[in-house]
C-alpha cells in the first residue's frame, strides 16, 4: 500500500509542548540510539531600517505536502532512519517563536544527524512555502531564504 503525504503544517508558532511531547513519545522506542533536532526560529532582522516583528507563512498546501512527502521519501531511502518528523508553521509567527521543527531518529547518531541536516536544507530550498516579513514600521517584505 502506498504511503500518503502527512500534514506537516501547524497554524501559528510550534509550541514547546508539541516539541516536548514529540520527543517524549520516542522514549518507548528502545531501538533508537540517536536523535537529531533542528528548531527554526523567527529572527528580528533589520530591513530598510525597520525590525522584523513576525513572519506570515503561506503556501499552496496540496503542492507543499506532496513536495514534503517526496523529500521525506528520498531521505528515508538514503539514510537508515527509525523516525522522521517535520512540522512547519503557517500563518503568523512572532520573532523568537519556532516556525520549523525537524526531528530524525536512528539506531546510531550519524544517520540521524546527517539526515536532519539534509532535510532542513532541502525544506528551505524546495518546499513551496513563502514568508512575508512584517516589520515594526508596518511595512511588509517577502522573505528571501539565505
Amino acid at each position: 500500500m502506498a504511503r500518503k503525504p502527512k500534514n506537516i503544517f501547524v497554524q501559528g508558532a510550534i509550541s514547546s509542548e508539541k516539541i516536548a511531547t514529540s520527543i517524549q513519545h520516542h522514549s518507548e522506542k528502545t531501538s533508537i540510539g540517536g536523535h537529531s533536532i533542528f528548531l527554526g526560529q523567527v529572527r528580528a532582522d533589520q530591513i530598510d531600517g525597520s525590525t522584523v516583528k513576525a513572519i506570515e507563512y503561506t503556501c499552496y498546501e496540496e503542492m507543499a505536502l506532496q513536495k514534503a512527502f517526496e523529500i521525506r521519501e528520498d531521505i528515508f531511502q538514503k539514510y537508515d532512519l527509525t523516525c522522521m518528523h517535520i512540522y512547519h508553521s503557517l500563518g503568523e509567527v512572532k520573532t523568537g517563536e519556532i516556525c520549523l521543527f525537524v526531528f530524525t531518529s536512528s539506531k546510531h547518531r550519524r544517520p540521524a544527524m546527517d539526515a536532519c541536516d539534509e532535510l532542513v536544507e532541502r525544506i528551505k530550498k524546495e518546499l513551496p512555502v513563502w514568508g512575508k516579513e512584517i516589520l515594526e514600521s508596518s511595512k511588509e517584505s517577502w522573505k528571501v531564504n539565505r
